[in-house]
């Protein structure tokens, strides 16, 4: 035993006004047992520790390495309760899933995706459709409905020839929901509004076509997708939710293949 230990045995006693022989009458030792521990000349045995912390009236931490460890052990505690009271303050109300990087929120502030390379939709039914990739804004509506794109995006089209094809789904899909809503197709104007999250869908798809790269698509949006045409059509929101499950598995996949493309 050390003289650390030593000396907080020889204080506990002390501190309750017991002698040695009438501590070692209430554990059952010899009075020279407690005299060589509180010496440091001996240790006593595991039953005898606890035993000791027992008449002391702490915990066996405490009683071996002071009242710091307690504390430490509390602070830590309070620390931890203190981070998971402000993450759940932090987090928006509804359907939360994370999983390493990859994040999903459906709610009444909307339906907000987000991957761990940088790929963000928010469905905000009172701003519109974004989307952004790594910081950047690629897509977004205004307030009068109208979609917008970056500069890249458009360049890109029109290097791909399909410029004509991309900035006319907006508009075909907006036409779509209009029919939908006038002849009650597909749960017309309730739920056919998810026609809309097929926007950010689409361009990613010619992105991901167009640079061979399987990562580019917005997989994320066409879980969501699926997710609320379950649960809608069908009232299969469990398991539906296990959709979600599938896109760090998708980018997993995808990543492999990318590397692949690019070994080769």
């Amino acid at each position: 035993m050390n003289i650390e230990t030593a000396n907080r045995l020889y204080q506990y006693r002390k501190s309750m006004g017991i002698s040695q022989e009438e501590l070692a009458s209430r554990i059952g030792v010899s009075r020279q047992a407690v005299s060589k521990w509180e010496r440091a000349e001996a240790s006593p045995d595991t039953d005898n520790l606890i035993e000791l912390a027992k008449v002391y009236g702490v915990s066996l931490d405490v009683l071996l390495q002071g009242e710091s460890a307690d504390a430490q052990a509390e602070a830590d505690e309070q620390e931890a309760q203190a981070d998971s009271a402000e993450a759940s303050a932090e987090r928006p109300r509804g359907f939360n899933i994370d999983n390493e990087g990859d994040h999903v929120h459906i709610g009444w502030d909307g339906i907000h995706v987000s991957d761990r390379h940088g790929t963000k939709v928010d469905l905000d039914p009172k701003h519109g459709i974004f989307v952004n990739e790594n910081g950047e804004q690629k897509v977004y509506t205004d307030e009068d409905g109208h979609v917008h794109k970056s500069d890249d995006i458009k360049a890109q089209e029109r290097r791909g020839g399909k410029f004509w094809l991309s900035a006319c789904y907006p508009v075909l899909v907006t036409i779509a929901y209009l029919l939908f809503g006038s002849f009650n197709i597909c749960g017309g104007w309730a739920f056919g509004w998810i026609i809309f999250l097929t926007i950010p869908l689409y361009y990613s798809l010619i992105e991901a076509i167009s640079k061979r790269d399987p990562k580019l698509f917005a997989y994320p949006v066409f879980a969501v997708i699926a997710f609320l045409i379950l649960g809608f059509v069908w009232n299969l929101w469990h398991p539906g939710w296990v959709l979600f499950v599938t896109i760090p598995v998708y980018y997993a996949i995808a990543g492999s293949f990318s590397r692949g493309g690019k070994d080769s």
